[in-house]
């Protein structure tokens, strides 16, 4: 069997030994296409023809499999003109929706028997052809006009479908079994006629009789095989009589020879995890049977995926199990045994053998040789039988990595071999071994990512494998033995196919081995005990070179060899002969001249030693060959113990001194152990030598006497500074030891001129003029200098005794010397002790200073000086441990009691007193002052204490506390010390104390205050101009506490890492730039790097940092100037920083945005015709200034104009314009000498920032007064006249009126900026307040979450608007007593639905109806959905049906127009679909913006006057419903009373306060009172505010029930107004309660849902003449009619009239303050960073489809589809009723808004630009700069949709069914189908009629089963 329990070894050697096909190059035969996709692959019966045959989508091919699979012949065979609902030939006439259709190759098999090729494609109802083997382009048989029992395979190219051509035995009828899934009512399994006619048809053969619903057991076959005399079936189908109905794994077999399938019987498999049982694999992918070693029959192999209840998507865990046929057999046996026999039962009387497919038999009780007797089965044999037990295997291999797709088998060596592929493209290998042993020995990647085509076929030889997959054919050997070269990677490679070839050198299979039939000569790699040929033994290893001997090699297993055959022996390259043995071979060595040479610095060489049969190495090792004279020269001192002691064994010759190989020397001794050789081993007395004095050196030396000399004349040779100082040795033989001799260098006086101590010298010891003898490694002497060092007598005398060193004197100059080479006298006593400096100078006067006393002579140990060093008279303790010899005393000061000064004063026992020169001051140091006397606890505070003398003691024992935590000290003076605070884990205030040495003094008077930190919480503006000097603004708290703030802007190249920061050694500095995060440790110094030479020009190279000081404002505010940065920083990465001393806050988390650099502005000279000339000015206009990017990164408020030393006010700034108004009269310039011409007029400079522009000199244009005579006047006034009057008064006039018409456009254009000023700043007041609400809705919203309505409540609403009761909610309404027979109806009307057919009849026959109305195309399609809410697969199959239909329609017309309205039943269905679909989305993703956005708009309109009567408010962005009046009106805080239970039981009350106008009338009050009360539930749960009523409690003065109408309402003529709070005069923080009215019987308990058309409240008054009014009277139009009303706006009754700037702005400030809200829901909505919802992208992509099918490649039109389809159909409909999603209430005025954002998301959706004018509507006008940033949003929503990658109609069909699962309990399909009934009863005859006119339908019986359900639901007489 293949199969076994030796499981353990897959998961281990899985992995170490996983090795890739593709990480060697290899090319392989291969053919792809990619314009189709490849299904089947079949090959040629004749394995010397070798063609292969593929299938595939409108394709099929005919490749040369032996010649790299060329293409020989392709044949066309798709698409075509077809429907799946039209039965062929289909004609136009008899299939008018028939249309272009891919045609898949569902079958592709060979007849081998008639030489045919026979294709069945999923066209023409599965019909089939005959063609030939040898030219596929050659048909042999093909029917036009096919009977339904010739319709072969599933016309469905999802539905599997598998076949088998046999011969039956005893006959020459060849058949073809089939296998094919539901599509309609075809068997599953049939017999088809081959070899006789009618060809392809089961007429007169065999199909499996099913009584039950084909589509309830859902048959996926896998494969058919034969064996023996049965034919197999493999499939998996549901298991409809278990509870879970999951999918089940099933063989079914039937005999060949039954022709009506009595024998067929089909037993379940289960493919169990060895290691979980629980875990079971039970759907098939694929399987194949292998063929069976020796007696042990043949095995099914199938590779399963996991459990999938009843999605028909398997899972990525596959697993692969074996089931033995003659086990399956015997099941089957055994199963049929059960049945007939025993009644299907076993001994316990569990059913075990039951009939299956409903059909109406029973297993039975017949004779127990039943079985025998009948082995087929006969007519009175029950069937089909099937089994309930399952045939359970365990697995023998199982991955998670991806799902197996396939798998063949193959028999190699007794072994079989599994290729299993998968779906991501790869093909595994996995060795099946007779014991059980498992292992996936190789893997290798065909395609990434695409999935291995279950048709994996072997060749007839099996040395090949076709691997398909859906674009790919490839042909692989099945083992690439030659690709490993020697005999160790074939074995290591452990592929079963594999060996080695010994005498032929080659890795291959056993077959390719000439002698792989006999023993020895194929080692097999898998085997793991199977060792390479190796020589195991040596006689020898290594040899002297140039020595000759004869080298015997054992090797184990040496193949014999024939006669006239021989091997050889190879060193390297050197052939030598070999002569075989019994055990090996015997090899002779080869000369020394013939081998590798010896390396420098080697004393051997290792050459390969290889027996070779002719040029093939079958084994080798390494032989080594030496040299004993290279040991000689490698073993330094000591020659003789090295060559003696060598590996190879080498001897040494004593007289001639040399190292040999032999073993006996021509002359002298020969020592053969290194015991023996003469050496000197040591120095006899002491290594130590002074210099400059004579001295001799005796060593000891071993075993001299074998020189056998007479005079024994050595010498002694040392290395002094790379000299060789020789001289002459005697030798003395020890007379105790006659080994052992003494040899003495002779006396000698040694120098060296290093600055020592010592020196090392190397000494040895030779032959008078000749070798020098062996010297122990360490033989040394040491040359020692007294005077290096110890320049005083102290250090002198302290010397080691050993060196012998004496402080030599009499003379002028002492020195420390050899005591034997001092010429004067020897001092015993040192001088006195010098004092050179003190450290430090001074301390506290409670001593505790820490002193170093620098000098010489200062003792010459510690006790000398222990009590005599004292500091301006003070005792002062020595430190032991950090004196240093003569040279530096450490000790600590006493206390001196007061302050004094002194010498410091040291006395050496015996050796006199030392007294500095330098004073030493004790000092009482003073704290008076600190300052500031506040910063923050995250320290980074520059700290100043002021004081006296503070400069006392070291500078490095001064420190700083403050309430225990140190101030890091970085200056001291004499009066002050400077220090950084340190953080804090403490605010408030703490005590200040400086340590000096062990003193502290503290601060008296003054504490200092840590305070919470300084935070940022806002910084604004976000740009800058490169030139820098803008103000950012910085908000935050105890910003005043910063002492030194900067603002820091970093500048990195795009693509660089942010810099590394290195830790300081020694410091704690920690650099954080996260928000509020401290900087501890010194401030770090920022340093500019400069570029390096070769960066380019305006290109950032290298991370920059620039920095500006900031100014603190207030606590509150600090203005920072932003830095100064090149042009390179408009590519650069800028990050901005805040510095507020140890405190970095990143501009970016603080600002809400990233900061961003602009290129600076350009601003023109005012007179840019001639700059030289100044600009002429008219008092009373405004200076006008041109220019660039002026706005880019400032605004007006920051700009400043000057004309001489007066400012030019700037009243508008916009992107190239300035306009300032300059003073009234021309300024003068200040200056202290004259100046002519231009210089004399003020100029003109705007500052922007740091920017300076100078446009030019400015002269105001003043009318001088005359200073002609008067005479002079009225001559020339006279003479001119006449002539010039008219010109004069033309030319006065046209400047006046020009002029002014200037100066009132910017007068214009400056109050059009300051109110738009004045509405930026009522939109961020407004976005601040509601965002504070928000955020308390948010916290509320986590305990009670977001009112979703349930799937149930969505879908009436969406499905059903308007509709009071919908049928989701109703029970059938029909009499008791026929409400079986009714159901029933309602199930046989539910199942002929199923027909796609008679559904789309159905449909249309309504649509051309005249009275069918609209609102009767929208209820039926939503009665469909309900009816067809469990079957969406099918539901979406046949909205794409109808939606092809519509296409037609419209392209025929206009397809821009198709889906813009609900016209027909296809467009509600695809609302309906949509809204299913994406629920889940609305739930999870865009549930949340939509709500925030409501409940915005709610808060923003409630917040402002809302007239209960007309509906206006004064918050709104629709101008209808604008309130157009000033109401005055205040907010009150009403504290709300409500019912509570105390911890007693007792009944108390609670308050809650909530928010009201004082101009809300009572209902409005109780509207927001109970909004606000009972916020924690939705709207569905709360009391319907007509129950109750608001009562007033006004303390003493009683309880009072307030109402929109009473007694005390005002009355004016025929107007009433509705009672407010303030005609109640309810004070600011009154109590009121809402209590129950007392009529127990109230309409509105409850709040079931009221859908239908809004209108305001009592909108055409009340009759009998009183009309009600709240804010405001109704206008003149409310008493219009309403059918009137339209036309008076059309005329432009409302539009005529200008909205007054004031209330302009409201719509502007409602619109700014909902921004955010907005974008936040276009972007949920439009956004594809996160997964687009299934559907969506799957009816894109059939939208695309439609249009490439249709030929329309205008992009408008298919963007317009997709539009209508998604934003207008769904969203829109979303939009606008948030009551379809939310659990809330809507009102008139919150409608309004949205419906003015519905139609701006739709006008995003448009391609069409809107052109807007004056007549625009204002609601258009609002959003008139959004809308293209919308477009583009839209554009890249669809663009990304279309790039991801499709979704097919397995993944689609999938998530439909679980959308399906998910909500069943939800729909009540009775009632919905009862309706359906009611529309086929108004329209029977028509719909009769049209199914008894179309053929197809006839044929299938239709109409005659509508009949049937007629008389069923109302007993409809029938012609039945």
């Amino acid at each position: 069997m293949l199969h076994g329990s030796a499981f353990n070894s897959c998961l281990v050697v899985f992995f170490l030994l996983f090795t890739s096909v593709t990480a060697r190059a290899h090319s392989y035969p291969r053919f792809s296409r990619n314009d189709t996709e490849f299904q089947h692959l079949v090959l040629h019966p004749n394995p010397g023809v070798g063609t292969v045959y593929l299938g595939a989508k409108n394709h099929l091919f005919q490749l040369d499999g032996s010649d790299g699979l060329l293409l020989e012949q392709e044949e066309t065979n798709g698409p075509v003109i077809d429907s799946k609902d039209c039965l062929p030939p289909i004609t136009e006439s008899n299939c008018p929706h028939s249309e272009s259709t891919d045609n898949h190759n569902k079958l592709l098999l060979v007849d081998p028997k008639a030489s045919e090729l026979i294709i069945c494609g999923s066209v023409h109802q599965g019909t089939c052809q005959k063609r030939s083997l040898a030219s596929i382009k050659e048909v042999l048989f093909s029917t036009d006009n096919p009977v339904e029992t010739q319709y072969v395979v599933a016309n469905d190219p999802s539905v599997s479908t598998v076949g088998l051509v046999v011969t039956i035995p005893g006959g020459n009828r060849t058949v073809m079994y089939v296998g094919r899934g539901y599509t309609a009512s075809h068997p599953p399994i049939s017999t088809r006629h081959l070899s006789s006619l009618p060809a392809f048809s089961y007429e007169e053969t065999a199909k499996l009789a099913v009584a039950g619903r084909l589509s309830e057991y859902d048959h996926n076959f896998i494969t058919a095989f034969t064996r023996r005399s049965y034919v197999y079936f493999l499939f998996y189908r549901r298991d409809i009589k278990s509870s879970t109905r999951d999918y089940q794994t099933y063989v079914a077999r039937v005999c060949l020879e039954d022709t009506s399938y009595y024998s067929y019987v089909e037993i379940p498999l289960i493919c169990q995890s060895p290691f979980s049982p629980s875990t079971i694999f039970n759907v098939l992918q694929a399987a194949q049977v292998g063929k069976g070693v020796g007696q042990q029959g043949e095995d099914l192999l199938g590779v399963f995926s996991p459990r999938i209840g009843s999605i028909n998507t398997p899972l990525d865990a596959s697993a692969l199990c074996v089931f033995p046929l003659d086990e399956v057999d015997r099941h089957i046996d055994s199963t049929r045994d059960l049945c007939y026999t025993r009644d299907g039962l076993v001994e316990n009387q569990d059913e075990v053998a039951y009939i299956e497919y409903e059909v109406k038999s029973s297993c039975a009780n017949l004779p127990p040789n039943t079985l025998i007797a009948y082995p087929c089965g006969s007519d009175h044999t029950p069937s089909p039988m099937a089994s309930k037990v399952p045939l359970e295997a365990k697995a023998v291999w199982q991955t998670s990595a991806a799902r197996l797709t396939a798998v063949a088998v193959s028999v190699r060596e007794g072994h079989s071999i599994a290729f299993l592929g998968d779906a991501k493209g790869n093909l595994h290998k996995v060795y099946l071994g007779r014991d059980g042993t498992v292992e996936v020995y190789a893997n290798s990647t065909i395609q990434p990512n695409s999935p291995i085509n279950s048709d994996l076929l072997l060749d007839d030889r099996g040395s090949h494998i076709y691997i398909m997959t859906k674009t790919t054919v490839e042909k692989r050997p099945v083992a690439e033995c030659g690709d490993h070269l020697d005999c160790q990677s074939c074995l290591s490679a452990r592929d079963p196919y594999c060996g080695w070839c010994v005498l032929e050198g080659q890795c291959g299979q056993r077959w390719e081995c000439q002698r792989g039939s006999l023993q020895g000569q194929w080692l097999w790699s898998f085997n793991q005990t199977q060792q390479c040929l190796g020589i195991q033994r040596l006689s020898l290893y290594n040899i002297s070179l140039g020595e000759k001997a004869d080298i015997a090699l054992s090797v184990e297993g040496l193949p014999g060899l024939q006669q006239d055959e021989a091997y050889s022996c190879f060193f390297q390259d050197t052939e030598s002969p070999a002569l075989l043995t019994t055990t090996g071979v015997i090899c002779s060595t080869p000369d020394a001249t013939n081998l590798t040479p010896i390396g420098l610095g080697d004393e051997f060489v290792t050459v390969t030693l290889a027996l070779r049969f002719i040029n093939v190495t079958v084994a080798e090792t390494e032989f080594t060959f030496y040299n004993c004279s290279l040991v000689q020269e490698l073993s330094g001192r000591r020659p003789c113990q090295g060559c003696v002691s060598s590996r190879w064994g080498c001897n040494w010759c004593i007289h001639e001194h040399v190292c040999t190989h032999k073993h006996t020397c021509s002359q002298g001794v020969t020592i053969h152990n290194q015991r023996e050789c003469p050496c000197v081993e040591k120095v006899h007395d002491s290594p130590l030598l002074p210099v400059n004095v004579e001295r001799k050196i005796t060593l000891v030396g071993q075993h001299l006497d074998l020189f056998q000399d007479e005079d024994l004349e050595y010498e002694c040779v040392l290395d002094v500074e790379n000299q060789s100082v020789i001289v002459e040795a005697s030798v003395e033989p020890d007379a105790d030891r006659p080994s052992v001799f003494f040899i003495t260098c002779q006396p000698h006086q040694y120098v060296y001129s290093l600055l020592r101590e010592e020196y090392l010298v190397t000494i040895n010891v030779r032959r008078k003029n000749n070798f020098l003898i062996d010297s122990a490694e360490d033989l040394h002497v040491t040359l020692f200098n007294c005077s290096v060092g110890r320049a005083d007598c102290s250090r002198c005398r302290t010397a080691d005794p050993k060196y012998g060193c004496v402080w030599c004197g009499g003379d002028a100059s002492s020195s420390c010397v050899y005591r034997d080479s001092c010429i004067g006298v020897i001092e015993h006593t040192c001088p006195a002790p010098v004092i050179h400096r003190l450290d430090p100078e001074s301390g506290p006067t409670e001593g505790g200073t820490v002193v170093t006393i620098f000098g010489s002579n200062l003792g010459q140990r510690a006790e000398d000086i222990q009590s005599s060093v004292t500091v301006a008279g003070v005792p002062c303790l020595v430190i032991q441990s950090r004196y240093e010899v003569s040279s530096r005393i450490v000790c600590e000061t006493t206390s001196s009691g007061r302050e004094m000064r002194g010498h410091a004063s040291v006395s050496v026992r015996g050796g006199g007193q030392g007294i500095s020169a330098h004073t030493f001051s004790f000092q009482n140091p003073v704290l008076s002052s600190i300052s500031p006397l506040r910063g923050p606890k995250a320290g980074g505070s520059s700290l100043t204490i002021k004081g006296r003398r503070l400069r006392t003691g070291h500078p490095r024992e001064v420190g700083v506390l403050i309430g225990g935590v140190s101030c890091m000290v970085i200056d001291i003076q004499e009066d002050q010390i400077k220090c950084l605070t340190r953080g804090s884990n403490r605010t408030g205030e703490h005590d200040i104390t400086v340590r000096f040495g062990g003193a502290e003094r503290h601060l008296q008077g003054s504490m200092y205050h840590y305070t919470p930190n300084p935070n940022i919480t806002r910084a604004a503006p976000s740009k800058s101009f490169l030139g820098g000097g803008r103000i950012i603004r910085v908000n935050g708290h105890n910003l005043d506490l910063a002492q030194e703030p900067k603002m820091r802007v970093t500048l990195s190249p795009p693509d660089a890492l942010p810099p590394r920061r290195r830790r300081s050694a020694g410091k704690n500095i920690k650099v954080h730039l996260n928000r509020g995060q401290t900087q501890r440790g010194p401030l770090r110094r920022w340093k500019r790097i400069v570029p390096e030479a070769n960066c380019p020009d305006g290109t950032l190279c290298h991370v920059k940092h620039h920095e500006s000081h900031c100014k603190v404002h207030n606590a509150t505010l600090i203005l920072c100037p932003t830095p100064a940065v090149g042009p390179e920083a408009t590519e650069a990465r800028v990050k901005v920083h805040f510095l507020l001393d140890s405190l970095h806050f990143d501009f970016s988390t603080v600002g809400g945005e990233t900061f961003s650099y602009e290129p600076n502005p350009k601003l023109f000279k005012l007179n840019r015709n001639d700059p030289s000339k100044p600009f002429h000015h008219k008092p009373g206009s405004v200076i006008s200034v041109e220019g660039e990017n002026l706005d880019l990164a400032m605004y007006k408020q920051e700009v400043e104009a000057w004309i001489g030393g007066d400012l030019c006010v700037v009243k508008t700034l916009s992107h190239n314009h300035l306009y300032c108004e300059p003073p009234a009269t021309q300024p003068s310039i200040t200056t202290n000498r004259k100046q002519d011409g231009l210089e004399s007029l003020p100029e003109f400079i705007v500052k922007m920032g740091n920017l300076n522009f100078p446009l030019g000199r400015v002269k105001y244009d003043i009318q001088a007064q005359s200073t002609f005579p008067l005479e002079a006047q009225v001559g020339v006034g006279v003479g001119a006249s006449i002539v010039a009057l008219i010109v004069v008064i033309i030319v006065l006039i046209y400047r006046r009126k020009s002029k002014q018409a200037m100066r009132d456009y910017k007068k214009v254009q400056i109050q059009l900026e300051n109110l738009e000023t004045s509405v930026r700043d009522r939109c961020k007041k407004e976005f601040t307040d509601l965002m504070t609400e928000m955020m308390d809705m948010s916290s509320d919203l986590v305990g009670s979450g977001i009112p979703f309505l349930d799937y149930r409540g969505y879908a009436e609403r969406i499905f059903f608007p308007g509709h009071q009761e919908s049928p989701l909610r109703r029970d059938l309404d029909v009499p008791e007593s026929r409400r079986q027979t009714v159901e029933q109806g309602l199930v046989q009307l539910s199942n002929l639905l199923n027909s796609k057919l008679f559904l789309t009849k159905f449909i249309h026959t309504l649509e051309v109806q005249r009275t069918f109305s609209p609102r009767d195309r929208a209820y039926v399609a939503s009665l469909l959905t309900v009816a067809l809410h469990g079957k969406l697969e099918y539901f979406t199959d046949i909205l794409k049906t109808l939606l092809n239909d519509l296409v037609e329609q419209y392209v025929a017309k206009n397809p821009k127009l198709m889906l813009r309205r609900t016209e027909s039943v296809v467009e509600k269905l695809l609302t309906n679909w949509m809204s299913i679909c994406l629920y889940t989305f609305l739930r999870e993703s865009a549930g949340e913006s939509f709500y925030m956005l409501f409940r915005a708009i709610k808060h923003q309109v409630d917040k402002g006057p809302v007239d209960a009567v007309t509906g206006k408010a004064k918050y709104t962005l629709n101008d209808n419903r604008l309130l157009r009046e000033d109401v005055e009106y205040r907010t009150l805080t009403l504290n709300v009373a409500m019912p509570a239970t105390a911890a007693g039981g007792a009944a108390t009350n609670q308050t809650v306060l909530a928010k009201v106008l004082d101009c809300d009338t009572i209902t409005q009050v109780k509207e927001k009172v109970l909004e606000q009360s009972w916020k924690g539930m939705s709207f569905s749960q709360r009391p319907h505010i007509d129950s109750l009523h608001l009562e007033w409690r006004a303390g003493v003065a009683g309880h009072l029930i307030l109402s929109d109408e009473d007694l005390t309402s005002v009355v004016q003529g025929s107007w009433k107004r509705l009672n407010t709070l303030q005609h109640y005069k309810v004070p600011d923080g009154a109590t009121v309660a809402l209590v129950p009215r007392n009529n127990k019987h109230h309409l509105h308990d409850s709040h079931d849902y009221m859908p239908g058309e809004k209108t305001p409240m009592l909108d055409d008054g009340e009759e009998g003449g009183v009309r009600l009014w709240h804010l405001v009277k109704a206008s003149d139009e409310s008493e219009l009619p309403k059918h009137r009303r339209g036309s008076v706006r059309e005329k432009g009754g409302e539009r005529a009239k200008a909205i007054p700037e004031i209330y302009l702005t409201r719509l502007l400030s409602m619109k700014g303050t909902l921004q955010k809200f907005v974008d936040d829901l276009f972007t949920a909505i439009l956004s594809t960073s996160r997964p687009v919802p299934l559907a969506v992208k799957y009816f894109f992509d059939l939208l695309d489809e439609q249009a490439l099918q249709h030929n329309i490649t205008d992009p408008e039109t298919i963007h317009i589809w997709k539009t209508n389809s998604l934003p207008l159909r769904f969203w829109i409909n979303i939009l606008k009723n948030p009551q379809f999603i939310f659990d809330v209430q809507t009102s008139d005025h919150v409608d309004a808004v949205l419906s003015v954002i519905a139609q701006t998301f739709m006008d995003s959706c448009t391609i069409a630009d809107h052109k807007l004018g004056r007549d625009s509507p204002i609601n258009k006008l609002l959003y008139a700069r959004d809308i293209p940033r919308y477009k583009q949003m839209v554009e890249r929503y669809y663009a990304d949709i279309k790039q991801t990658i499709s979704a097919s109609d397995q993944e689609m069909n999938s998530a439909l069914a679980e959308l399906s699962r998910n909500y069943a309990a939800e729909v009540n399909c009775h009632v919905a189908l009862h309706e359906l009934y009611k529309y086929i009863n108004k329209y029977y005859d028509q719909i009769i009629t049209a199914l008894e006119e179309d053929a197809t339908a006839q044929k299938m019986q239709l109409g005659y089963r509508l009949q049937q359900i007629a008389a069923a639901v109302e007993n409809k007489v029938t012609d039945l």
